[in-house]
């Protein structure tokens, strides 16, 4: 175990500034799921879409917010929500027309769109394409109707495969969104999900736990879902065959084949900085001498009021803002850092909190005698048994 004893600031004092992603929330679906909690919003029973003032709003959230990121270089830029495939691809060119107007692209910048069954033709995908998209992620869940219906979706098992397809037909990087220990499901349902991804040849595949969220159908009228023996043994299921399959397992819920992770949530995980456009975004952003977060407004109205009024500024449009010390760097550090497979160097720990490793030894120390860290002078990881208790490990580092 590395011993070490630099004295920390409380004010970050950054050498130099972390990579900048642009992540755009699109916050509205066909219909909300009863699982989710994020900040989604049906379509009203018109089914109609603000696009054109939503797209405006967006232009003018990114002009107000250019003083904060002047001159940073873009890395990656992430279209979430909600559901973006709702928007048309002349609507995302349109944005993206603007954020190449205004902020300078990385070479070879990622551009993904968030993507849902039901929601695509082949046309949209070949526009999406010419509007720049170079990524497409697409929240299969499962391939198995019975599921779906469960789970909400708008999609059946045909509609999910057909869209995998055809994304493929036009995008080289495709992400499929999983879920497993879904209600009803057994061992081999899950198996048969994530062969199906498998054999599709995806670059990149998650595969998330479905949690019970409050606030949300699902927690007020829960389903009957898998016990936990079952579901810890369809996730080590589903570890092992897509590492036979040759994807790497190099985050909690996140599998890539080679040189193919997802850069922008990558970026995340590292403590990089994003900017956050559009309804209930969130910002992380920092500077020489300190670190920012904020938030905007999360309803879509409230929003777009804001964003469109004559005196718009970004004060305005602002739910939330404030500067991250040093307990809540460290948390929020170690907090993504340690989803990584492979876990971090600890000099980045230093270059992106501007803290020594030495603020955080009592707190390593713990973690390794507890067989939840493996520390060594170049690497700190997670152990296997680190990864699977997870939030055990975190609080190590909450006091």
């Amino acid at each position: 175990m590395p011993v070490l004893s630099v004295p920390d600031s409380k004010s970050p004092h950054l050498a130099e500034l972390p990579p900048l992603g642009l992540y755009i929330h699109l916050p509205w679906c066909v219909r909300k799921c009863p699982y989710c909690d994020f900040n989604s919003h049906a379509i009203n029973s018109g089914g109609d879409l603000p696009e054109s003032e939503y797209v405006t709003a967006l232009k003018r959230d990114l002009e107000l917010a250019l003083p904060l990121i002047w001159g940073r270089p873009v890395t990656s830029v992430f279209f979430g929500g909600g559901t973006p495939s709702l928007f048309s691809a002349t609507a995302i060119d349109a944005i993206l027309s603007h954020v190449r107007m205004l902020l300078p692209l990385a070479p070879g910048v990622e551009i993904t769109l968030e993507a849902n069954p039901g929601t695509l033709e082949a046309q949209k995908f070949t526009d999406f394409h010419s509007a720049g998209i170079n990524r497409l992620s697409i929240g299969i869940q499962s391939f198995n109707s019975r599921h779906l219906q469960a789970l909400g979706r708008i999609h059946d098992g045909a509609e999910a495969l057909r869209a995998a397809e055809l994304a493929l037909q036009h995008f080289s990087n495709v992400n499929l969104d999983l879920m497993y220990a879904l209600p009803g499901q057994t061992r081999d349902e899950a198996l048969q999900d994530i062969e199906t991804a498998c054999n599709r040849g995806v670059a990149h595949i998650s595969a998330y736990h479905l949690t019970i969220e409050p606030n949300t159908p699902f927690y007020r009228y829960p389903p009957q879902l898998p016990d936990e023996d079952t579901s810890a043994d369809m996730q080590v299921m589903i570890e092992h065959i897509l590492e036979e399959r040759g994807y790497r397992h190099y985050e909690t819920s996140a599998f890539a084949q080679p040189g193919k992770p997802c850069l922008h949530n990558m970026n995340y995980w590292q403590y990089g900085d994003y900017l956050g456009i559009g309804a209930g975004a969130h910002s992380k952003i920092s500077f020489r001498d300190r670190i920012i977060r904020q938030m905007r407004h999360k309803h879509p109205r409230q929003y777009l009021e804001q964003a469109m009024a004559g005196n718009a500024c970004l004060e305005n449009l602002l739910a939330t803002e404030q500067e991250v010390g040093p307990q809540d760097r460290i948390f929020e550090f170690m907090m993504n850092a340690l989803r990584l497979t492979e876990g971090f160097d600890p000099g980045l720990f230093h270059t992106r909190t501007g803290l020594t490793i030495a603020s955080i030894q009592k707190s390593l120390a713990e973690a390794e005698q507890r067989g939840l860290i493996e520390w060594q002078h170049d690497c700190i990881r997670p152990t296997p048994e680190g990864r699977r208790f997870l939030n055990d490990l975190l609080e190590i580092f909450l006091s």
